[in-house]
């Protein structure tokens, strides 16, 4: 039986989220079958099953943040499969150690800290990885040791209540199988004192992230138990609970929402980047109805046929031509040597709005790529974000990035730089104004550019020269070609 732990999936990652299992025990899988699905802080993150063999347990339920390293899954492949070896007349039985002799190499043996064959014909594995085939006598230790003339039943029975592992029988008497049953997980009782019913620490630690009082909810389980089905009902509101207060009319007043995850990620670095860099804005309004006109054009070019054309996608180019006019902006800020860092490529994120909170992606040089080829980049890296996949090497390395808030309908904002970063450009919603063009008033199609950038990094010149290129690209694509 092989045990499958929780890898580092990121750039150092401490943890992640078990969110569905793709796999039940019985079920046969193959080497990089996918069996799990979980969430880090960044992304979420398909694992597939290092062994080939037969799913033994699920070790973490559904929901449940466990540390890397932490064994989540058994795969039965076969390896532990070894008859017991047969007991031996030749062997003498173990000689009783001396009161305060220190571990030695049979107890580790024992333990399943080095291999080869402990005595009494016991073959070593390692902890969790395979049957005890055999009993094996040890070495009694100071703390929790066996009383003289225990039985093993009673010593069985000691184990099972939590005490210090098996010890051997007095020596006058065989060596006994060891049948003492696995400890397994029991539900924990409520504090002294408190009201409600019984349920296991998983489920306990799932009503709290919901923020559900568990001792207010019908249990369904077994021996009066609550489940998990039984929290979940509650977190949705169909769960028969105590009676609520008479001054609470429409059940809960307040939802508690876990941070955790991506969202958890996102509000660290927020944090982080509006207390480190400091932060100006500026904004500008253009007439983009040339821009708009080129966009229905492109969407009608059979060169753009089976690709989205957007406005966004426009906004993209007209960044990158600033960006070559204005290099020093695409830089970082380097702490330790108090230094700026130019990059001469640009990494072009575009933050995500997704059902577990904001990603960043970017594209990668995207400064070297074609029209054509920035927006099969942008459509692959807008339904990758949508379903949740994008992975951590995808939102590494960003240099620069862009935030499109006019698809909700606002006008502009003021963003904050994604870490490690310079500049972030908002780009607003499009929509028909007056504006005065040619000398005369007309309705024209108008949008606001807002950049924020690191004070540390760009002044103010470089900053509204910055500003300033990207909109007159959108006021005038043919600009473009003057660049």
């Amino acid at each position: 039986m092989k045990q499958f732990r929780l890898p580092d999936v990121g750039e150092g990652l401490t943890e992640a989220e078990i969110v569905s299992w793709k796999v039940k025990p019985g079920d046969t899988v193959k080497v990089n079958e996918i069996v799990v699905e979980i969430e880090t802080a960044k992304s979420l993150v398909e694992l597939p099953s290092p062994f080939a063999g037969v799913i033994g347990e699920l070790l973490v339920e559904e929901g449940t943040t466990v540390d890397v390293g932490t064994p989540i899954i058994t795969v039965d492949d076969g390896s532990a499969a070894e008859a017991p070896a047969p007991p031996r007349d030749d062997v003498a039985p173990p000689l009783p150690a001396e009161e305060g002799d220190q571990p030695g190499e049979d107890e580790a043996v024992e333990a399943g800290l080095i291999g080869g064959a402990a005595p009494g014909g016991r073959t070593s594995v390692l902890v969790g990885y395979g049957p005890r085939t055999t009993s094996a006598a040890r070495r009694p230790r100071k703390q929790g040791a066996a009383a003289p003339g225990s039985t093993s039943a009673e010593t069985a029975q000691r184990a099972v209540q939590g005490a210090v592992a098996v010890e051997p029988a007095p020596v006058a008497e065989p060596a006994v199988e060891d049948t003492a049953p696995a400890a397994v997980e029991q539900p924990e009782a409520p504090a002294s004192g408190a009201p409600g019913a019984l349920a296991k620490p998983p489920v306990r630690k799932l009503a709290k992230d919901l923020g559900v009082d568990i001792s207010a909810l019908t249990p369904s389980g077994p021996g009066a138990t609550v489940t998990r089905e039984d929290v979940e009902a509650a977190a949705n509101g169909s769960s028969t609970v105590a009676p609520a207060p008479t001054w609470v009319a429409d059940g809960n007043r307040e939802t508690r929402i876990p941070v955790k995850g991506v969202r958890r990620m996102t509000a660290q670095a927020m944090v982080g980047s509006a207390f480190t860099a400091p932060h100006v804005t500026e904004w500008v309004q253009v007439d983009v109805t040339r821009t708009m006109e080129m966009v229905d054009r492109l969407r009608t070019d059979r060169e753009f046929r089976d690709v989205k054309v957007s406005p966004l996608l426009v906004v993209m180019k007209a960044l990158l031509l600033a960006i070559k006019r204005n290099p020093e902006v695409n830089a970082s800020w380097d702490e330790g040597a108090q230094e700026i860092v130019v990059k001469h490529y640009v990494n072009l994120g575009i933050a995500a709005a997704t059902p577990r909170g904001l990603v960043v992606p970017n594209i990668k040089d995207a400064d070297r790529m074609s029209l054509r080829e920035l927006a099969e980049a942008l459509g692959g890296l807008t339904e990758t974000a949508r379903a949740g996949r994008t992975q951590p090497a995808e939102m590494a390395g960003g240099t620069m990035t862009i935030t499109n808030v006019g698809v909700f309908g606002v006008d502009s904002g003021t963003p904050i730089i994604n870490p490690g970063e310079s500049a972030i450009l908002c780009f607003g919603q499009v929509r028909p104004m007056p504006w005065v063009h040619d000398g005369e008033l007309a309705v024209r199609q108008v949008t606001q550019l807002a950049v924020s950038f690191d004070h540390r990094l760009i002044d103010g010149r470089l900053g509204s020269m910055f500003l300033s290129d990207i909109a007159r690209v959108l006021e005038d694509p043919a600009t473009a070609l003057l660049w």
